[in-house]
């Protein structure tokens, strides 16, 4: 806490725009803090750099690379990614600013919990994976996967932090004093052994970190860095079921595919480490999903992120540590690769794993004071010669004469071609691969430096490799569903989707998908674009008037129109048989193909029975014919003097058209 509050940028303003709030935490490279960014009123993660990374002959080559880096992470875009906003130089304070995130790290959860669920676990796993694949994707390795840039959001995120700081100080280091930055614990063999690294060595970490989630423990412990590191060159990763014995051989498959010693017995990338994992996590039953190890006397661990631990204020305890090859004293107690804490970056001379093996860890505890001052006195003057001697290196290697420039046409030749020409120059080789939507498969796409710029003597050139153009496949079922659930199959498969166009569709439901531009099974490069084409419904129409057509002639239009025909009867003294005499909707509204219209079909006049008139006046039989709508025609025999119904056609009871003509015969 002392330390906290007296560290002088609390309360500065950083570039004249950074606040500086409070510190979240401090590493090996770096301490970062809360600050609000008074240009856009937020609060922001501001990591600064440690001074002594800017200082020597490296400083400017390490300054270089560290806004090559962070130009590079900025550009990445993924939810699981934590966002680089800007990148500066204040003074001589390097600093980039981040995206905030509420919450905390892998280290401290696993510090409260022991061990993870098996689920918990595997979702951690793909979450990370699901961001270093997008890397990946862009040519970047992280370099320094390890719990404590594992971010935990407090809304549930799981975000990974920290890309290009390792890689930058890496480049730097390793070519002036031989050495490879990194956490130990989680270093893949080729990185330890060669300094070489490709997407392939964070898929390792990956390994490591579900072993340490499920069990509670990291696979390779030892009482110093150099045994741990001799470990991860030399050693298979321990099964876990080892150490959890109810773990089923699928976990321990995966591990072993994941942490493999040969890189090439890797997925090759973190998307094919994440397909994996996806399928392991498919085939566990859910009783053994949900079951956790519990670790024999877990306690929270002391984090050295921690804003609450105690610091000697005059002591450096995260500075970045060039580590030797001697032995300590003591091991450490409780379990860990060394006693500055489970998550330290440290320096790691290139090669130094290879012949060194594990040490005694019996030695016998310092017993007095005295000899533990001794031994304090000893390490120290060790430490300021060691420091002298990189100090000389970098005058050596920086000095007058000591730069050359990288060759000119290594990008577009094969990768061995391209080795041979840097050799030849002087000039030490990595690669790292990566897809690329154009250049061949095998062919360098990119180097880091890139040609003509300035390198040292002995440096190394990364070479980028091309893996040809990532290739996905079209899913199934994008057509025919809702546009949103068509959107996220194709989002998911790694293709851009544009927004939607629209059209009528008389059987495609609106909103739901009709066509896309890629069938299912097709294969395209990733983030192509695949268009959508979605229902509007049916297209609108107006209705026509139907009245005093015919029926077939109603039916016709209707069809013509795409709207569908409901049909009724009814009599009708105005429209003849046949005929239609009323429509619904009316005529002239609006409406949409296929939907119904119906219409009603004349059957004529109604039908009524002739009444019996017989022997009636024929005025009054008069009156009761016309009453039901008959006509009545008169006919006289022998004069008709008497006015008298004798006979009627139709006769009676017989069922006539209302409208009829009914004769009666009057005598």
């Amino acid at each position: 806490m002392a330390a906290t509050l007296t560290d002088p940028l609390l309360g500065h303003v950083v570039d004249g725009r950074y606040e500086v709030l409070s510190r979240i935490a401090r590493g090996g490279m770096a301490t970062v803090y809360l600050a609000n960014d008074r240009r856009l009123d937020r609060e922001v993660a501001l990591k600064v750099m440690h001074a002594h990374l800017a200082e020597g002959g490296a400083g400017s080559e390490f300054v270089a690379r560290f806004r090559r880096e962070a130009r590079a992470a900025a550009r990445l875009t993924h939810p699981g990614l934590v966002g680089v906003f800007d990148q500066g130089v204040d003074g001589e304070t390097s600093y980039l600013t981040m995206e905030y995130v509420d919450g905390t790290n892998l280290r401290r959860h696993l510090g409260t919990q022991g061990s993870l669920t098996v689920d918990e676990a595997f979702s951690i796993a793909e979450s990370v994976l699901d961001a270093l694949a997008a890397a990946h994707r862009a040519g970047l390795v992280h370099r320094d996967v390890k719990p404590e840039n594992v971010l935990l959001a407090s809304d549930g995120r799981v975000k990974v932090a920290d890309f290009g700081l390792a890689r930058a100080v890496t480049e730097v280091t390793s070519t002036t004093t031989g050495t490879v930055l990194g956490t130990v614990a989680y270093l893949a063999p080729e990185l330890v052994a060669h300094g070489s690294s490709d997407a392939r060595t964070d898929v390792y970490a990956v390994g490591i970190l579900l072993f340490e989630m499920l069990t509670g423990q990291q696979p390779f412990t030892g009482a110093t860095p150099i045994q741990v590191a001799y470990q991860h060159v030399h050693s298979d990763i321990p099964a876990a079921s080892d150490v959890v014995d109810w773990l089923p051989m699928e976990v321990d498959e995966l591990l072993g595919a994941l942490a493999a010693r040969e890189p090439e017995e890797r997925p090759a990338h973190a998307a094919a480490a994440l397909d994996l994992v996806r399928r392991t996590r498919g085939s566990l039953d859910e009783a053994t999903l949900t079951r956790r190890h519990e670790v024999p006397g877990a306690a929270p661990v002391e984090d050295e992120h921690d804003d609450e631990e105690p610091e000697a204020p005059d002591a450096d305890r995260d500075a970045t540590a060039v580590l030797s090859t001697g032995r300590p004293s003591s091991p450490r107690t409780r379990g860990g690769t060394d006693e500055d804490g489970p998550g330290r970056t440290m320096a790691l001379r290139i090669g130094s794993g290879l012949d060194e093996g594990p040490a005694p860890v019996d030695a016998p505890a310092p017993q007095d004071a005295r000899w533990r001052r001794t031994v304090l006195v000893v390490l120290t003057a060790v430490a300021v010669a060691a420091l002298g001697g990189l100090l000389a290196i970098w005058y050596t290697v920086y000095g007058p004469g000591a730069y050359t420039d990288v060759p000119d046409g290594l990008v577009g030749t094969e990768a061995s071609v391209a080795e041979q020409t840097l050799a030849a120059a002087g000039l030490a080789a990595t690669t790292a691969e990566a897809f690329d939507p154009e250049v061949p498969a095998g062919l360098v796409v990119a180097t880091d430096p890139a040609s003509g710029e300035r390198i040292a003597d002995d440096g190394s050139v990364e070479l980028t490799v091309s893996l040809g153009p990532d290739l996905r496949a079209v899913p199934e079922g994008i057509t025919g569903v809702p546009a949103e659930e068509a959107t996220a199959l194709l989002t998911d498969a790694g293709f851009v989707v544009p927004d939607p166009t629209t059209d009528h569709h008389d059987e495609v439901p609106e909103g739901h998908v009709i066509s896309a531009t890629a069938e299912a099974g097709d294969q395209l490069p990733v983030d192509s674009e695949v268009s959508l084409t979605v229902s509007d419904g049916p297209a609108p129409v107006t209705v026509r008037s139907l009245v005093g057509l015919t029926r077939d002639e109603a039916v016709a239009f209707l069809e013509e129109d795409g709207l569908r025909v409901a049909e009724e009867q009814d009599f009708s003294t105005e429209y003849p048989e046949g005929q239609v005499m009323a429509q619904s909707p009316a005529p002239d509204s609006p409406a949409r193909r296929t939907d119904v219209v119906t219409i009603t079909i004349s059957q004529g006049p109604p039908l009524v029975a002739v009444p019996d008139v017989f022997g009636m006046q024929y005025a009054e039989a008069q009156e009761i014919l016309e009453e039901l709508g008959l006509v009545v025609e008169r006919e006289d025999f022998l004069g008709g003097v008497f006015g008298t119904v004798r006979n009627q056609d139709p006769e009676a009871d017989e069922r006539v058209r209302v409208g009829s003509t009914v004769t009666l015969r009057v005598v």
